[in-house]
This record gives C-alpha cells, structure tokens and sequence, in this order.
C-alpha cells in the first residue's frame, strides 16, 4: 500500500465527510438542479463538470498552500488546525440555525450553449471563497503535522474528494426532477441534512479540539 494512503479508520471518516457534503444543498446543486429542470441533463451534466473542475483547482492549491504552510511551521500547521475546527464548528451552527441553501432558479426558456453552462458551473465553485476557506481548513483534519507523508495525503484527498463526488452528482442530474420535488416537499428531509451536515462538522471538529487538549 503506497505510503499516501490513509489508514481504514481515516478512509472511512473523510468517505463520510465526503458524502455528507456532496448531498448536502448548496449553491452548486442548485444550478445543477436548475440547469437539468430547464434545460436538460445535458445542462446539468456540463454544470457538473464545471463545479468539478473548480474543485479539482481548488483542492490542488490548498493542498500545496498547506502543505507550505506545514514545511514551514509544524506549529503554524498546528494552529491552522485548531482554527479550522472552530470554523467547522460554525458551519455546523449556521446550519442547524439557518437551514440548507437550496433553491431553484426561474425558469428558462433559452437554452445556453455547453460550454457556457461549464462556465457557470466553474465560477460557482472558483469564485466561491467560502469555498477556498472551507477546503484550508476541512483538509488538514485528515493529517499530522509529524506526517512525513502529509503532502501526498492532502493531494489524495482532495482527488478523492472530487472523484467521490462527480458521479453522485451526476445521478443527482440523471434524476433532477425526483430529487428536487423530494427536496421541496418534504421539510423534514432538508432538516436533516441540516442536522446531518451539523453533526458531522461537529465530530469532526470536537475530536480535533479534544486531541489538541490531551496533547
């Protein structure tokens, strides 16, 4: 097994992770879901592939910004860490108190060509900067500073993350219409991906804090 790979225990925790914030509702699933409703899943699958390739951008650069960040200071890495458990801390409450962001857009009635859909769906994801702060601060959960292998890992998953997530979100489009009505009918199924989402960053966030205690 290459030196990269994380053990079971650690696999099995980011796949969770992983999967929580795929299916969670967000600005990229709306236009997903908004793309596929009014122009089809030809649409959907190029908006898909835009959010996918801002991903895979910002994975890469947060994976060698921490891991010169780690080369540079164990203990700023350490501290990285710490701050990046209050804010998963925070997503979690923000989630439970102002609920999932999904919504549909108006309909269309002017198709847009694919490559402009690809576009929109890369400028959800790159342009984000939530997004940049969350994957600085999600990432280094999953290593140590004492890593020798930690750069490696970090590039893992963030390619795991992207590779975990593209097909989900391709099924997601296949079956727009079912997923959005589940979505919009039924309150009780959003909450709990609020509560799910919450709980997760929170694990996560309280183990951090707890590990850190102990040291």
């Amino acid at each position: 097994m290459p030196d990269f790979f994380p053990t079971p225990a650690v696999l099995a925790a980011f796949t969770a992770a992983a999967l929580v914030l795929t299916i969670t509702p967000g600005p990229d699933m709306t236009l997903f879901m908004s793309k596929t409703l009014t122009q089809g899943r030809k649409a959907g699958l190029a908006a898909v592939l835009g959010a996918t390739c801002g991903l895979v951008i910002h994975t890469v650069l947060a994976a060698i910004g921490i891991s010169a960040l780690l080369a540079a200071s164990a203990t700023a890495f350490s501290i990285l860490k710490v701050i990046g458990a209050g804010y998963l801390i925070w997503l979690a409450f923000q989630a439970v108190r102002n609920g999932t962001s999904m919504t549909l857009e108006a309909v269309e009635t002017k198709k847009q060509p694919f490559h402009r859909v690809w576009l929109q769906g890369l400028g959800v994801n790159i342009l984000n900067p939530k997004i940049v702060l969350f994957f600085v601060t999600f990432l280094p959960q999953f290593v140590s500073a004492s890593d020798p292998h930690a750069t490696a890992k970090l590039l893992f998953f963030g390619g795991y993350f992207v590779v975990l997530g593209m097909p989900i979100c391709a099924l997601m489009v296949l079956g727009a219409g079912a997923f959005a009505r589940l979505l919009k009918s039924s309150p009780k199924v959003m909450r709990a991906f609020d509560w799910l989402f919450a709980g997760i960053m929170g694990t996560f966030a309280l183990k951090l804090l707890v590990a850190k205690a102990n040291s």
